[in-house]
């Protein structure tokens, strides 16, 4: 797959509306609908810089199905207990890598921003997403998700998507 496929404007304002919706979903707290952003035989990982760039595999959260993230949602309504907190995601233009027919590997960075009620807001997560998207016949969806975040510390749990 190369470049040499030219994006059309449909397309990439159809990425961009992807990246923008999938913001405003975790933003709103909108777990159900995260699932539904990707395919069914979907991967997504959440991986330090020095391990990927290592090819090292361990990640801080790998699942490779949309049963998968429907599980991690459960967790997340059900049994993870946590001091409750806002997420503000700001993701930056995704940069199409390559392109093929229906199919995109982009590159976007990142930053999330945490506030916990009575606290001020903090830089949560910075990095970058590595994501396949694909065309389905329910619109464009992410086949692979890797959030490659540069510190090698979190600060606390990771309970909610990146």
């Amino acid at each position: 797959m190369s470049m040499k496929t030219p994006i059309d404007f449909a397309d990439w304002f159809a990425l961009q509306q992807l990246y923008a919706d999938y913001a405003s979903a975790l933003d709103a707290a909108d777990w159900d609908r995260w699932p539904g952003f990707f395919t069914e035989d979907c991967v997504y990982r959440l991986q330090p810089r020095e391990n990927h760039e290592r090819g090292l595999p361990l990640a801080t959260l790998s699942f490779d199905s949309q049963g998968m993230l429907k599980d991690r949602v459960y967790g997340i309504r059900e049994t993870l207990f946590h001091d409750p907190y806002y997420q503000r995601h700001v993701i930056g233009a995704p940069r199409v890598r390559a392109a093929g027919e229906g199919r995109w590997e982009c590159e976007a960075n990142y930053a999330v921003f945490r506030t916990k009620l009575s606290e001020p807001s903090t830089v949560f997560n910075v990095g970058r997403y590595l994501d396949v998207v694909v065309r389905t016949p329910g619109g464009l969806r992410f086949a692979r998700k890797e959030c490659i975040y540069d510190s090698e510390m979190i600060l606390n749990s990771i309970i909610y998507p990146i």
